[in-house]
């Protein structure tokens, strides 16, 4: 099956209330199952909430990707965990306020043990990195802006 047919797949049931969806034909087959309690704890804890809480302590900074454009948000491609730099002691990347160009690695996301790095999708200047380095990060999460 096709890489960006399943990423497809991945972001429908991410932004639905399904826990599983499972297709099959004569030759493939693919199952994408979501732990929706899991999720609901996993996010958050990255927020700094406990699920326990009914008040609405959410973090004022989880809010400021809505404040810039779109195109300047540079967005996980995958689920993993994030990295600013490719080795605990080497230096990061890039910096808020560095000048990159289109295709230069800016972050480093692992997933199932390989590590993937990141590119700009257009030239710009690093604005805010929206991520600390080891956090995890979900398909489409708004990772730093590039404008």
């Amino acid at each position: 099956m096709d890489i960006r047919k399943i990423k497809k797949l991945i972001a429908l049931v991410q932004a639905s209330d399904i826990s599983e969806l499972e297709i099959k034909n004569a030759e493939e087959s693919i199952r994408i199952c979501r732990d929706l309690s899991y999720t609901n704890t996993v996010a958050a804890k990255a927020f700094g909430q406990t699920t326990d809480d009914k008040e609405d302590t959410t973090n004022p900074e989880s809010t400021k990707p809505l404040d810039y454009a779109e195109e300047d948000l540079l967005v996980s491609p995958m689920v993993g965990t994030f990295y600013l730099s490719p080795s605990p002691d080497a230096k990061p990347l890039v910096k808020v306020g560095q000048r990159v160009e289109q295709g230069d690695a800016v972050c480093i996301i692992e997933a199932m043990k390989m590590m993937n790095q990141i590119q700009a999708q257009h030239a710009g200047v690093v604005k805010a990195i929206l991520c600390n380095s080891g956090d995890a990060v979900e398909f489409d999460q708004p990772l730093m802006v590039i404008e």
